[in-house]
């Protein structure tokens, strides 16, 4: 058969890459990982002028991708979701450290910082400085308390 084997696994190898990066990383690099080893399975069988040993490298470089590397990679990539700035402090506890009434606000500080905060509904009793509230929502850069 020749080495028409090892340059059309070195063809698919490199349309899995481009198509990898075509499609935005939606397949999370397996395709374009498993087009690598393809690719570099080609090359070596090119190299060695031998399609059995081509096909035998591109199988081994896929399957050492899937059973080592592919699971530590997929957890590199994980997306972290933290709460930063106004969004985390909904939920968390304040302390009153002016009076919120029902038709006024007041000032909260949680954690390090102070906040402009009103009641959540405006039919809940006031708040006095040093009681605890919980932060509900944020609307700009005021605080929705109960």
């Amino acid at each position: 058969m020749g080495n028409w084997t090892n340059w059309l696994l070195v063809i698919i190898g490199v349309l899995s890459v481009i198509a990898e990066l075509a499609l935005g990383v939606i397949t999370g690099f397996d395709l374009a990982l498993v087009g690598g080893s393809l690719a570099v399975g080609g090359v070596i069988g090119l190299a060695a002028r031998s399609e059995t040993i081509g096909l035998i490298s591109a199988a081994v470089l896929a399957l050492a991708y899937f059973l080592f590397f592919r699971s530590w990679l997929k957890s590199k990539l994980q997306v972290q979701e933290r709460a930063s700035n106004v969004d985390a402090v909904v939920g968390k506890t304040g302390v009153v450290t002016k009076r919120i009434a029902p038709r006024d606000c007041g000032l909260v500080k949680v954690g390090s910082e102070e906040w402009r905060a009103e009641l959540a509904q405006a039919d809940d009793s006031a708040r006095e400085m040093g009681a605890d509230v919980v932060i509900v929502s944020v609307e700009g850069v005021t605080l929705k308390v109960r």
